[in-house]
């Protein structure tokens, strides 16, 4: 029986040749042009569980896609599942919670919930698929203050390598519920997710731009301030390829208090050659990221690596600040004890890859990560094994392989001969 044969499903399939096959297998990338055996753009959970038997029986290796943002290596010859389709938002203002399919954007997210005064934890760009960034721990600009994404999951309908739609969350399969929220997607085919919302309406956010002449001292300053800012107050030091020294900031609270909390940074950085910040609803607080082609946590911020950022030629640098309830919580996402992360656009200089050894952790970020061989790096060794032992139990035979997966972990010959 052919593939198409074997689909029955609502939603249209498309082989190599078919019109909008094209269309459908295009990740974001454009470095990356890959050619599916098909694609199956799914209307519902059903779909997904036809695509992902379809799969098993046909011995095709198994993937999904819904914005194209996640994927960072081209499926040939796989069964490609397009979740794009799937995109309902409903929104429970009375229990703060928001259901959301996995094609859903940030931006139907938020828009749904600022007329109830709610928001999601998003990141920097409205586009971007809901559930891709929360499996991958989901850092945003609240996330001091309320979290990673990852970590206001309440709950998720997910399709499992049996074919099996099952629900995980504090009681049900609550170790696949674990792994969920900042595992990524190795775990099943997220149909759903039920997300908690958070009181915020307006944030006092934006960009303050400076020259770079005392970039060496606001960065030896911003090292001591971060101690001593709330949870409240998320900000980022940039140092771009025009020569400048931008600080991003988003307060959520009073916006008089946090003009006055970020006042004595902006003078040791200062004067000021352009002011963006201002009060603004928060769908609309948007401030877009670095690209990271080089990305790694620091435990400090010496003399040493301050002097390489600065020096560094032909980049853009971000440093950003960590900590607050991202610290506190301790879910399966990322390295929590690390105050800053350091983001590049380009290879570091020999200078500033000796530095950030010294300095750094050599911890990646799921959602910032585009080699598989390191994806291991993006967790603690406790947490890498636990999201392996719950891989075994749920996919053994690695059916979501592809992308940032996490491997199972190998079952001990003594727990087969038990088993048998």
């Amino acid at each position: 029986m052919s593939i198409r044969q074997t689909l029955r499903t609502s939603g249209p399939i498309f082989l190599p040749g078919d019109d909008g096959y094209d269309a459908y297998r295009r990740p974001l990338d454009p470095a990356l042009d890959p050619h599916p055996a098909v694609v199956v753009r799914a209307a519902d959970a059903t779909d997904v569980r036809q695509a992902v038997l379809a799969a098993r029986r046909h011995d095709l290796p198994f993937a999904v896609q819904a914005t194209g943002h996640g994927t960072h290596r081209a499926h040939d010859g796989a069964l490609l599942l397009h979740t794009g389709a799937m995109a309902a938002v409903l929104v429970d203002p009375v229990r703060r919670v928001a259901r959301v399919g996995p094609g859903a954007r940030w931006g139907d997210v938020l828009r749904a919930a600022a007329p109830f005064g709610l928001a999601g934890l998003s990141g920097s760009a409205p586009d971007v698929g809901v559930v891709g960034y929360t499996l991958g721990g989901g850092l945003g600009w609240l996330s001091r203050r309320h979290g990673l994404a990852a970590d206001s999951v309440l709950r998720a309908r997910v399709v499992t390598a049996d074919g099996r739609l099952v629900t995980a969350d504090a009681d049900r399969n609550p170790d696949l519920f674990w792994a969920l929220r900042g595992g990524g997607g190795s775990y099943g085919v997220v149909t759903a997710l039920d997300i908690r919302l958070h009181p915020v309406s307006t944030v006092y956010a934006g960009a303050v731009t400076f020259g770079r002449e005392r970039a060496a001292e606001a960065l030896a300053y911003y090292r001591r301030w971060i101690e001593r800012v709330p949870d409240e107050l998320s900000t980022a030091v940039l140092l771009t390829r025009d020569g400048s020294l931008v600080v991003k900031a988003m307060y959520a609270g009073d916006p008089d208090r946090g003009r006055a909390l970020l006042a004595p940074l902006w003078r040791v950085a200062g004067p000021a050659v352009a002011d963006g910040m201002r009060v603004v609803d928060y769908p609309d607080a948007a401030m877009g990221g670095v690209s990271p082609r080089t990305f790694d946590q620091v435990r400090s911020l010496d003399d040493d690596l301050v002097a390489a950022l600065v020096a560094e030629p032909d980049a853009t640098v971000e440093i950003r600040h960590w900590g607050g309830r991202i610290a506190r919580d301790r879910g399966a996402a990322a390295h929590r004890d690390a105050p800053l992360s350091v983001i590049l656009d380009t290879v570091p200089s020999p200078r500033t890859a000796t530095a950030l050894d010294r300095c750094g952790l050599g911890s990646a970020f799921l959602n910032f990560l585009s080699d598989p061989a390191r994806t291991a790096s993006a967790f603690t060794a406790a947490n890498w094994a636990a999201l392996r032992r719950v891989k075994a139990a749920h996919d053994p035979d690695n059916v979501f392989g592809a992308g940032l997966a996490v491997p199972p972990a190998a079952v001990p010959p003594a727990a087969v001969t038990a088993s048998a």
